[in-house]
């Protein structure tokens, strides 16, 4: 199991941005989402997870907002998935069987608080 304590996550809304390239719109992580994702890539290595899960997971995670605004806790969970995986929590959020969100009291600069837990079921 590991357990990160992270910044809270970008919305969905502003993990990504669409820029014209050339003749077309291309689809980028934005730079919020690429600050988050550094954020999350830091604390996986802080928390020294040396392997990256490839069986069924588990994942729980606590969102703590930094303040009283109305957020629809699922407009969190696409950047935070996506940023577990690209810092090699596990292969592809493909993987988790359980998905258990939770919003917590508010604190100060809010935070999310995840565990990933293997379950053994393959």
């Amino acid at each position: 199991m590991i357990e990160l304590t992270l910044p809270y996550p970008p919305s969905v809304n502003s993990y990504w941005r669409s820029v014209r390239v050339g003749n077309r719109n291309q689809v980028l992580v934005s730079e919020a989402g690429r600050k988050f994702q550094a954020a999350v890539r830091h604390a996986v290595m802080l928390a020294k997870c040396m392997e990256q899960y490839s069986g069924r997971l588990s994942v729980e995670v606590m969102l703590h907002p930094a303040d009283k605004r109305k957020r629809d806790i699922d407009n969190s969970l696409k950047s935070l998935l996506d940023a577990l995986g690209k810092a090699g929590v596990y292969i592809d959020d493909s993987q988790i069987d359980k998905l258990v969100v939770v919003r917590q009291a508010q604190c100060t600069g809010g935070k999310c608080v995840v565990k990933v837990i293997p379950t053994g079921v393959e």
